[in-house]
């Protein structure tokens, strides 16, 4: 890591593993993944003289949120899943190198992301079982969590824009922190409404209940992007565009499919 670092002025560090949901079945994964690899990327970095580090955290770190949209200055509640707590831990030690060794730090919120190359989600995993049972679909849940998404090339163009603005050399400890995100949110069953259209489908839905999917999830995630808005970005697709892009590149990226059969 410290010789593929050589000779770069800025890292972007969003290596991680993101499968939130299983994230109990093997809990060194998010801890060696997340954290320790966000400290190795940290100590490659000040190997090489390199100060500036874009990283990529989670709205997940919010909890089960009281605030509703959700600032990046909202008190952090009680963690619950695994995936989020090593996010708090990797922003933690991305600050502490800010303070202690003179970095620049971004931190980047994110909700969920849609859109090209997508591998796991709640997109793909409707799609797979209706490829495989177009008349049946398992809602974990009970369709009503609320969640808000964003569009890849949306998400890219918020931390580029961000980081060519370089917000955080007049910041306070050098650390800047935006959530980015839709300034929308659907809920699954909406989701599950926008899939079945687009694929002329009328699948019987059977829900496992209750206002959570799984252990760790939260049922309502939308954060507040006044600030980065401010910077002058904004989105360029709706939540709804962004899902039927991400179905359209599944259709014809069946290899994804197959590979996570």
């Amino acid at each position: 890591l410290t010789a593929a670092m050589a000779g770069c002025d800025t890292v972007f560090h969003l290596a991680a593993n993101a499968d939130v949901r299983f994230g109990l079945n093997h809990p060194r994964k998010d801890l060696e993944q997340n954290t320790i690899a966000t400290f190795n990327v940290l100590e490659a970095m000040r190997a090489n003289g390199i100060k500036t580090i874009a990283f990529s955290s989670t709205g997940s770190v919010y909890g089960e949120a009281e605030m509703i949209p959700t600032p990046e200055n909202a008190p952090f509640p009680i963690q619950t899943s695994l995936y989020a707590s090593s996010k708090v831990s990797g922003e933690g030690l991305i600050q502490s190198y800010c303070e202690g060794f003179g970095f620049e730090g971004y931190i980047f919120r994110f909700v969920s992301i849609l859109g090209e190359r997508y591998t796991h989600g709640h997109v793909f995993d409707f799609y797979q079982q209706l490829v495989e049972h177009p008349d049946q679909l398992k809602v974990l849940g009970d369709g009503t969590q609320r969640k808000s998404y964003l569009y890849i090339q949306d998400c890219v163009s918020a931390v580029l824009h961000v980081m060519n603005q370089r917000t955080a050399q007049k910041a306070k400890h050098h650390v800047e922190i935006y959530n980015l995100g839709n300034d929308e949110y659907v809920r699954v069953n909406d989701s599950i409404g926008f899939i079945c259209k687009a694929l002329g489908l009328q699948p019987r839905l059977e829900y496992t209940g209750g206002n959570k999917g799984w252990v760790g999830d939260n049922p309502f995630i939308f954060l507040d992007t006044k600030k980065i808005r401010a910077t002058g970005w904004k989105t360029t697709l709706t939540i709804e565009q962004g899902i039927i892009r991400t179905l359209e590149w599944l259709q014809q990226n069946q290899w994804v499919y197959e590979k996570r059969k």
